[in-house]
């Protein structure tokens, strides 16, 4: 395994600036996940590390050494795609192994390698098949095990999990989870897909338009986000955000009017100075953090419900017509069309001002 350093990173193609000047540090072992919506620059940033990406400018190593104008296979690294990309006419132990013939390793340890892998990846009873006989999960195992024989010190994944159906995605995310924590190598792992993010990462990266928006442990970005993009992108269901304005000044808070709540006035806690009396914000609560009571109350009017079994999710609008979901495990008894006192602790509530940057 390895560490992956970044600094001052970018990627133009003619005028048009794709990657702008991300500095990253990957710790040697590190599960890193780059998350972010379609054509944030994620997968760019990605094929830059694998070198299937020029960089236009800044530095990029891997293990102290730079690898800026080093040929990708010299790098150290292995490359999971979104597409499986096996020999249709090889067997899975050929498919497993045929990088290794195509560098004249010996036979002998390639058999070792791929024998390895298969016991990792339990693709041993699987190994004589093709890949047609295969599903798509097992097809998946196979291309991971065809990167775990080339002992790389960095693996890079580029939204594997894309075309699998949805409970597949969630085996496969375990599985992903066990192999790192068997292997122990540094993972850079791409998704669109925040709960994949919030499941597998020990730190995520949020990225936006070729920037990277914050870097942190994903609870760490869930709890405390930088900005009202970061708030809105880690969580599901999405965090829940009014539009207000500061009504007071107050000792280690600020006292909040929202929009379509004028008879409210709520008190949110503040570590710093609170913003001048007038001021539009932006108020984020979590849908778990809002319930039936509660230090403060919101009347919500209830559409529609996502009943999940032990979990309920209602989906409400305002007064000023934005929409609202509660998350509740006793939402049963909730009807469409009914006003819900929706409560929440002023503590657990984000603000932000009119340009989307956190307040604290």
């Amino acid at each position: 395994m390895a560490d992956v350093r970044l600094q001052a990173v970018r990627k133009t193609f003619g005028v048009l600036d794709v990657i702008k000047g991300v500095d990253l540090d990957i710790r040697a072992g590190e599960f890193v996940v780059f998350v972010g919506p379609s054509g944030c620059g994620k997968s760019t940033l990605l094929r830059m590390i694998a070198g299937l990406e020029d960089i236009s400018e800044g530095t990029l190593t891997i293990g102290g050494q730079t690898m800026n104008d080093v040929d990708p296979s010299q790098r150290g690294i292995a490359m999971v795609f979104q597409s499986y990309a096996l020999y249709p006419h090889m067997t899975v132990r050929e498919n497993m192994g045929f990088a290794l013939r195509f560098a004249g390793m010996d036979k002998q340890e390639i058999a070792r390698r791929v024998q390895s892998a298969a016991r990792i990846l339990e693709l041993e009873p699987l190994l004589e098949r093709k890949p047609k006989a295969l599903s798509g999960g097992q097809r998946q195992r196979v291309a991971i095990g065809r990167a775990i024989v080339r002992n790389p010190k960095v693996f890079l994944f580029d939204e594997p999990l894309s075309n699998l159906d949805a409970e597949l995605r969630v085996h496969m995310r375990v599985e992903i989870a066990r192999l790192h924590k068997e292997l122990k190598t540094t993972v850079i792992y791409v998704t669109h897909d925040q709960v994949e993010a919030m499941t597998l990462a020990d730190k995520i990266v949020v990225l936006r338009a070729g920037q990277v928006e914050q870097v942190g442990a994903p609870l760490d970005l869930y709890d405390d986000p930088v900005n009202l993009f970061v708030a809105g992108f880690i969580g599901a269901p999405r965090i829940n955000v009014f539009t207000g304005q500061v009504t007071a000044q107050l000792s280690g808070a600020a006292e909040v009017r929202l929009d379509g709540f004028a008879e409210r006035r709520l008190v949110i806690p503040l570590t710093g100075e609170a913003p001048a009396e007038g001021t539009e914000i932006r108020l984020g609560i979590r849908p778990e953090h809002l319930t039936e009571g509660g230090a403060e109350s919101l009347p919500i009017e209830i559409d529609m419900f996502e009943h999940l079994g032990g979990e309920t999710f209602a989906y409400g609008r305002s007064r000023s017509g934005e929409t609202i979901i509660v998350s509740t495990r006793n939402g049963r008894h909730l009807k469409a069309g009914q006003v819900l006192a929706a409560g929440f602790d002023a503590s657990k509530a984000l603000l932000f001002d009119a340009a989307g940057l956190r307040i604290r």
